[in-house]
């Protein structure tokens, strides 16, 4: 009941109500009164008729009573609303279709600890530039701030993590409300955004006007008074909703490059002899397509080094594709093409850069754009937009030019070199069980040609990145900077309900696994079957493996050999255990698996690995 509640507050504010005049009261009433004869909707169609309106396929969702009318009307609408057991599973899944396909991807979580356990997963999709629309669920617009059932401040939760925040107040509000916000989703520098929906502006009326009316007659001027302010504010609330409204997408901003900014470049290019271009994510943004970014990196000829989202842009064995020895190539490039790669601790702050080399960078985002660049180096041209319409138009202003063949023949060869090496390190034995860098070379090569691979691990999921070779654009997932563990589960369902004819593999660390393997009861349930594979070493070993020399101890690090194949096959999936014995096996239990997965059913690996030298000094801080 809202009376009691409203009773508390000031006698002053409540008379504040009454300078409303009659007039207009009566006329809220009678103009609400005739649309809902019309029309007995709610706020949750709302929402769901403007995601359907934006292109919107799924909804992730984790069900709370406070969202339930937008899930409700989503399903109603032929969005698919897919479940998961953790929120921040949802927000993953969310995730990984913004990425994927070019679109907005959209969680919807309850109220409170809901809402509190995706902030993790939306700190990883703003520092991973995905855009993502988050819906919480709230307390009532009236109860807000008095103890109502999982009531918190959660705008000054998610304004740090969100390019826009928003609560809506009103049925009409939000229309308006979830056009804006995904516009700003996908304009600038892409990102998260959070709307907060009370549950009295999802509701039916005659719901929330049953909260809203007291049990018995008012009594006494102030109940009298009370009542009439609740009435007013229940009109107020829904005045208006069920006007025409335009449910279209709003323009999206995307920042580009000046012609005089491209020309630049062309010039600085034309020039080089060792050109090298580093790749980010920002490269596989719309409105691009991937593969005429591909085809413009080809024209080029410039050797490149990929990284995050970017993996297998161009495809499994491109001569233009550097993998390894990327310092090496750094100090001796004349020129760095900086395409949405940032000077963070992934280039140690910028300080691989040679300072004698011609450096462009572009960025959608200023602040990523210029990072570390008042410390350890400097940019000869520095633009901020977007990253795949530029190199298209670099690579038409260079078109017909040629660069010395020999330079990225010397790193290819640099490549072969240190893969040689790697199949060497491959082939050694390890005390009780399989080489981790054995089992990861068969699986790539077993692998599909669709296949799309989930990055979610330390120590495996590293080597893996040496090891794995995607095999074409947008087939390559991982956590990005923000480096979080658990994206797996969520982004495996994000993938394999955008591409569901694909073979989907999650690489995992054993440590990793154990945030998401409970999502193999949603792969089960909504039928989106992947294959898991788990580096199991009964540790944290990319901790481990600094701590231990330098501390000491492995206190805190160790786990143990645990039959998570068995965990899967309690979740609906199927599972195998591969350890030593097991290893001239390994290619016939692989192909069983893909079998498997073909037949509707996700698959667990379970794979026993010894420890190898292969990531000493690795960074894990």
């Amino acid at each position: 009941m809202l009376l009691p509640a409203v009773l508390g507050c000031s006698l002053g504010a409540v008379l504040g109500g009454v300078l409303f005049t009659a007039y207009r009261l009566g006329l809220l009433y009678r103009l609400f009164h005739k649309a809902e004869v019309k029309s007995p909707r709610h706020g949750g169609e709302s929402v769901a008729e403007v995601l359907r309106a934006h292109g919107i396929k799924f909804v992730f969702t984790l069900v709370g009573g406070h969202i339930s009318p937008i899930l409700v009307a989503c399903e109603k609408l032929g969005i698919c609303v897919v479940d998961t057991r953790h929120e921040a599973t949802a927000v993953f899944a969310a995730d990984a279709v913004a990425r994927l396909s070019g679109t907005v991807g959209v969680a919807a979580v309850t109220a409170g600890p809901g809402l509190t356990n995706t902030v993790t997963a939306v700190k990883n999709a703003q520092m991973a530039e995905s855009p993502l629309l988050l819906i919480g669920g709230a307390a009532a617009t009236l109860l807000q701030g008095r103890g109502a059932l999982q009531d918190i401040d959660q705008m000054s939760l998610f304004k740090p993590l969100c390019k826009f925040c928003a609560s809506v107040r009103s049925v009409r509000e939000i229309v308006p409300t979830v056009r804006r916000a995904l516009a700003v989703a996908q304009s600038g520098t892409p990102g998260p955004v959070f709307i907060e929906f009370p549950i009295d502006t999802l509701y039916p009326y005659h719901v929330v006007e049953k909260e809203f009316s007291p049990k018995s007659t008012p009594k006494g001027i102030v109940g009298r008074i009370t009542a009439w302010y609740l009435n007013n504010h229940l009109m107020n609330l829904f005045a208006g909703a069920w006007e025409v409204v335009d449910f279209s997408p709003l323009p999206v901003h995307i920042p580009q490059a000046t012609d005089q900014e491209v020309q630049r470049c062309v010039e600085l290019v034309s020039r080089a002899k060792k050109p090298v271009i580093l790749l980010g994510s920002q490269a596989t943004l719309p409105p691009t397509p991937v593969n005429e970014i591909r085809k413009a990196l080809e024209s080029l000829g410039i050797p490149c080094f990929l990284g995050g989202m970017s993996r297998g842009m161009l495809g499994k064995n491109s001569p233009l594709h550097i993998r390894q020895n990327r310092r090496d190539a750094l100090k001796e490039a004349d020129l760095v093409l900086l395409a949405g790669t940032v000077c963070d601790f992934r280039l140690s702050y910028g300080r691989v850069l040679n300072r004698r080399s011609k450096i462009i960078t572009v960025n959608r985002d200023k602040s990523q754009l210029l990072k570390n660049s008042d410390i350890f180096w400097k940019p000869t041209v520095a633009i901020q937009g977007d990253v795949g319409s530029f190199l298209l138009r670099i690579s038409k202003g260079l078109e017909g030019h040629t660069f010395p063949q020999d330079w990225a023949e010397n790193l290819k060869e640099g490549d072969k070199a240190k893969e040689k090496a790697n199949r060497a390190k491959a082939e050694e034995k390890t005390e009780r069980h399989l080489n981790p860098l054995s089992v990861l070379q068969r699986v790539d090569e077993l692998m599909a040609e669709d296949s799309i691979i989930v990055a979610d691990g330390g120590d495996f999921v590293g080597s893996a990145a040496y090891i794995m070779r995607p095999r074409g654009p947008l087939c390559w997932l991982d956590p990005g900077a923000f480096g979080t563990l658990g994206v797996g589960g969520g982004f495996a369902l994000g993938a394999k309900l955008c591409h569901p004819d694909s073979e989907v593999w999650v690489v995992y660390g054993d440590g990793s696994l154990g945030y998401s393997v409970a999502e193999f009861d949603t792969f089960t349930r909504h039928k989106t079957p992947v294959i898991a594979l788990v580096g199991n070493d009964a540790c944290w070993s990319q901790i481990s493996r600094e701590q231990v020399p330098i501390l000491g101890s492995n206190v805190a690090c160790g786990l143990a050999f645990t039959d998570y194949h068995v965990v899967a096959q309690g979740y609906g999936g199927k599972g195998h255990l591969i350890g030593r014995e097991d290893e001239s096996q390994l290619e016939d239990i692989v192909k069983e698996a893909q079998r498997e997965c073909k037949e509707g059913q996700a698959v667990l690996l379970n794979v026993l690995i010894g420890k190898t030298n292969f990531r000493d000094g690795s960074i894990s801080v």
